[in-house]
């Protein structure tokens, strides 16, 4: 998601999620025969999962072909902080706790510096 003006490259990468709705529909998509973590955990399996591709670009988050929902609030003792992943290439940058994740989430994959 970029939130930006064109060329301004302010985003957000959703790196995983818990399926809770549609669920056969992202197994068909990535051909996976059963629920588990790996079927959203990581943006390229997300994606994939999600139906969402470059065919996208440019659509508003505003419309009905891809929209943000609203879910329960976490609580923020439950939402841990850490380190991004594949980042070497930001330097001092990568090791900034730019990375969240739920506090014992099945559904995001562990990485460095990140707290289950």
């Amino acid at each position: 998601m970029v939130t930006n003006l064109q060329d301004v490259p302010h985003a957000v990468l959703v790196r995983a999620l818990e399926p809770v709705d549609g669920i056969d529909e992202m197994l068909r998509r990535t051909g996976k025969p059963k629920l588990d973590y790996t079927l959203t955990s990581g943006p390229g399996s997300l994606s994939r999962a999600l139906g969402i591709s470059t065919a996208l670009t440019g659509e508003s988050l505003l419309g009905d072909r891809i929209w943000i929902e609203d879910s329960p609030a976490v609580p923020g003792k439950d939402i841990v902080a850490g380190s991004r992943v594949g980042v070497a290439y930001a330097m001092e940058d990568a090791y900034l706790p730019y990375r969240f994740s739920i506090r014992g989430s099945k559904w995001v994959s562990k990485g460095k510096g990140l707290v289950r």
